[in-house]
């Protein structure tokens, strides 16, 4: 069992999200790694965007974990990654309001993330999407399965 040095499990997480028109229907997929074990998580929208599977991806992952985390989530979305390193913060102080002082688009699935990041210790770990990375690339793919499910 691999532990960190606070004794909290630490979790690999891989999340892919998308659409196909954009807005259309869409999947999204995470796999989630834990030692030796794998548990691959997906889902399907008939109706939605690029940006909200990405969201839901992790909002579900981190939502799977059944105690307190130390989380490397690996995400090919810099909007997801930016907005829980960079954006969250203010979007929150200001009630939910972007720079714009509109609301910020997707807020509810904002606040659900960041509801369910937390009990963790989350690393959010950028990679460059279709470029090799072989649990991308299966994300990927299981997103793409889910969002053709979604008809």
């Amino acid at each position: 069992m691999p532990l960190d040095s606070d004794d909290r499990p630490l979790v690999e997480i891989w999340t892919d999200g998308g659409c196909k028109p954009n807005p259309g229907p869409g999947g999204w997929a995470a796999i989630l790694k834990f030692g030796a074990t794998e548990k691959e998580l997906t889902g399907h929208d008939p109706a939605t965007t690029n940006n909200r599977m990405e969201l839901t991806a992790a909002c579900a992952a981190l939502e799977a974990l059944k105690r307190p985390c130390r989380v490397v989530l690996h995400t090919d979305s810099e909007y997801v990654r930016n907005g829980m390193e960079r954006w969250i913060k203010g979007w929150v102080r200001n009630n939910w309001k972007n720079a714009a002082k509109e609301p910020v688009a997707n807020y509810p699935l904002w606040q659900r993330l960041l509801e369910a990041a937390k009990p963790h210790d989350v690393e959010w770990k950028w990679v460059r999407g279709h470029a090799g990375d072989a649990m991308n690339e299966r994300a990927d793919v299981l997103a793409t399965k889910a969002r053709m499910g979604a008809g």
